[in-house]
């Protein structure tokens, strides 16, 4: 009788991976769809997740891939902070083209410099970042006293110089987007969260449409995935959104943390992540 239930897990298959890995994605995509909601940088964990799933198979199909499932999480996730109130249109739409021109650039010096650069420089910088995150009060959740003009500034010119980042290289932009806007542009926590979400979801679907074009994804395993995403995203903005600084200020470190492995790893284990 088990062997009857266990057959379709290892005999039926999506895009020709087994029915129960593509299972085990899901799993790995829903915990870092969740994440991702609540403190950015989901694609630390689903990358690894699509790169051990589709061993054999060409780099670009798991990037790909983990595009479609991220994309469709992320406009859930997007929809719950706007229809709450969160997304500051007049902050978030300069903002939106900022990041696009950005991660255009980004793209640009990505192939005219060598990425092991940037990884090292990182190495660096995300300790920094983590104690500026810890450090002080907690993260707010009213906005701070701040002029609006110089508001717009900071969160535009935070857009342009990370969506630089997403082009060249990507893990954490949300996160990094999240920290500025609290940090340097004294946005509450719920709408920096908002307005991360808009200018991460506009990149996505960006990047959405270039993959489905050149044909590099698996789409059926995408499309399976996506359901865990949704639920990933739906649950942790709605956690994000209740919670506040509580939730999303923890959740951050957690990022940089797992951040800051990914690059140790893609130094001293290149071969996993070719």
């Amino acid at each position: 009788m088990l062997e009857i239930l266990l057959t379709p897990l290892t005999e039926w298959t999506v895009n020709g991976i087994a029915l129960w890995v593509v299972l085990l994605c899901c799993v790995g995509v829903f915990i870092a769809s969740f994440i991702d909601a609540i403190g950015g940088g989901g694609g630390i964990i689903s990358v690894p997740v699509y790169l051990m799933a589709f061993s054999g198979l060409p780099t670009y199909y798991v990037l790909g891939t983990n595009k479609v499932s991220s994309t469709i999480g992320t406009f859930f996730s997007t929809a719950r902070f706007v229809k709450g109130g969160f997304v500051d249109w007049k902050l978030c739409l300069p903002g939106v083209v900022l990041a696009i021109v950005g991660s255009t650039g980004g793209t640009w010096l990505q192939h005219h410099t060598p990425d092991i650069i940037l990884k090292y420089t990182l190495l660096v910088v995300l300790p920094v970042v983590a104690v500026i995150t810890l450090r002080g009060r907690a993260w707010p959740d009213e906005p701070g006293d701040i002029d609006p003009r110089k508001r717009a500034i900071i969160v535009w010119c935070s857009a342009l110089a990370v969506g630089v980042y997403d082009g060249y290289y990507g893990p954490g932009t949300g996160t990094f987007l999240m920290i500025a806007f609290i940090r340097l542009a004294k946005m509450d926590t719920r709408h920096a969260a908002g307005c991360t979400k808009v200018l991460n979801l506009s990149s996505n679907v960006g990047s959405l449409c270039s993959v489905l074009l050149s044909g590099y994804v698996c789409l059926g395993v995408g499309l399976i995935c996506s359901a865990a995403s949704v639920l990933g995203h739906y649950l942790g903005a709605g956690l994000a959104i209740k919670n506040g600084s509580k939730l999303v200020r923890p959740m951050v470190v957690l990022v940089l943390i797992l951040l800051a492995c990914k690059v140790g790893s893609e130094i001293l284990f290149p071969e996993f992540w070719a």
